[in-house]
């Protein structure tokens, strides 16, 4: 273990600091400072190295989380590295964006604040750029197969390389410009700076792996055409269909999904320019949704130079602290604050969207919002609780579906499971043989933890499809497995 005494001496729990306010909400940077090494190992020696180390249990990737705490803790940051890379792809993606539920399955959070488990891994891996230990690891031999990943966010990211490393032939496609996924264009950079994304797919290209981007599935290239090319597929298209709002007035312009929202603002931080971008400048905002894309509407709004910005949210205010329906180690429901949140605005739970009021002349103007509380048949409004919310635009946040699967049943002929995702076997393999499906396409929405897994698992499955059965590929999740959560 790291310090035997470690959690005994250190008993608080310290972050880096956030930028001012002020200052960040001018900028499109990433929010935090930059934290002292020493304290960063003051933090790593409090993980008690348990005889079974729950932390393990909260991250489906299988991270070994406390042999890495304790190379933190010594300086070695070179095996740090190793360890924390012989499970995770890319701890740069998940150290920054990652809810931790590795944290919430803390042994040492029972009863003291828990370990910075996410810190310690972003800093690991940061230290190892720095230091230019982070290097190509090309196969040793061609295995001669191919496999096409259609898909380039986390979940087809994991998948690439790994099968890349494994000796195969890749081409990942990608409908953007450039790869990445949602990564790239749907996280905000004061969340994650792309050249963080670059700098991962410069290692991936010099380990083989092949980008080919502006390419649709179903316009430029048919699912049949990619199936009869390459020797396997893998299906990483994520659950990109929103859900929408049935309210009176949703036709009035004003309302914008998040989805739609948030890329182009990204390019413009980035100095591209969007034609016809919807901007939050100068506007009365009301983001429906209160989870992480929700929060990222939030600050990009700010940054836009928002007149006002409210969050809407149709369930009560969580707890400060775990409800007892949902003990340690179980992930909780509890009240968060993101760093959009300290960034002005207001929140309002238990409230629903009824109407939405036109200015006359088809634009939006307000919303006519009432009070919920849980009843016999779900929520039920408060009587005597409706007003109007002033709003010029209204940015949906509330999750997504499912993904477009059309080209994939009319052509492949995929089943697809009760929720509207592609069916998948134990070996994260489609009805159809060959065609393989990872991330939020075949689990639905989910953390960019899980797809990462998932990629990870799904590599595993496609490798023994095409080496006759065998394959060492790690499979760190099946299909079937959930978060820890009751």
């Amino acid at each position: 273990m790291a310090d035997q005494r470690g959690f005994l001496k250190v008993r608080e729990r310290s972050l880096p600091e956030r930028r001012p306010v002020p200052v960040r909400i001018k900028d499109w940077k990433e929010v935090y400072e930059e934290q002292q090494l020493s304290d960063l190992q003051q933090q790593a020696s409090r993980c008690m190295d348990c005889g079974i180390p729950f932390c393990h249990s909260g991250c489906p990737l299988g991270n070994l989380i406390p042999e890495w705490n304790t190379l933190a803790w010594r300086g070695d940051w070179g095996d740090a590295i190793e360890r924390l890379h012989a499970t995770n792809n890319f701890p740069e993606f998940t150290g920054r964006l990652c809810p931790a539920p590795c944290e919430t399955a803390c042994v040492l959070g029972i009863n003291q604040p828990a370990v910075t488990i996410k810190q310690i891994e972003l800093t690991t891996v940061e230290e190892a750029f720095e230091r230019g230990t982070v290097e190509p690891l090309p196969p040793d031999r061609l295995t001669g197969r191919t496999v096409a990943v259609v898909g380039s966010g986390p979940a087809g990211l994991a998948a690439a390389q790994q099968l890349t490393r494994a000796g195969h032939t890749v081409a990942v496609f990608e409908r953007a410009d450039k790869p990445g996924g949602l990564l790239r264009y749907g996280i905000p950079e004061f969340k994650m700076e792309k050249a963080i994304v670059d700098r991962r797919i410069e290692q991936m290209v010099a380990e083989g792996t092949r980008f080919r981007c502006n390419t649709e599935i179903g316009k430029d290239i048919t699912w049949a055409q990619l199936r009869e090319r390459y020797d396997a597929v893998v299906v990483a298209i994520g659950a990109t269909v929103p859900r929408d709002l049935p309210v009176q007035g949703r036709e009035l312009e004003g309302f914008v999904q998040a989805m739609d929202f948030l890329p182009p603002a990204n390019r413009v931080a980035l100095g591209e320019e969007v034609q016809g971008q919807v901007t939050a400048e100068g506007k009365h905002v009301v983001v429906i949704g209160g989870g992480d894309t929700g929060a990222d509407c939030i600050g990009t709004s700010h940054r836009q130079g928002a007149a006002s910005v409210t969050s809407l949210e149709i369930m009560p205010r969580p707890g400060e602290e775990r409800s007892e329906g949902q003990p340690w180690p179980t992930y909780p429901m509890i009240f968060r604050v993101a760093s959009a949140h300290e960034e002005g605005g207001e929140r309002v739970y238990s409230i629903s969207t009824k109407e939405a009021l036109d200015n006359g002349k088809g634009e939006l103007r307000a919303l006519r919002v009432t009070e919920v509380r849980s009843g016999a048949k779900g929520f039920e409004e408060v009587e005597g609780t409706d007003r109007e919310l002033k709003a010029d635009l209204v940015l949906l946040a509330m999750g997504f579906l499912g993904p477009f699967t059309k080209g994939l049943v009319d052509e492949l002929g995929v089943e697809l499971d009760e929720r509207s995702n592609v069916r998948r076997d134990g070996n994260f393999m489609s009805s159809v043989p060959g065609v393989f499906v990872a991330g939020d396409a075949g689990r639905g929405q989910s953390l960019i933890v899980w797809a990462i897994a998932e990629g990870r698992a799904a590599a595993h499955g496609v490798d023994a499809f095409l080496s006759g059965g065998h394959s060492d590929l790690p499979a760190p999740i099946a299909p079937t497995d959930r978060p820890l959560t009751v």
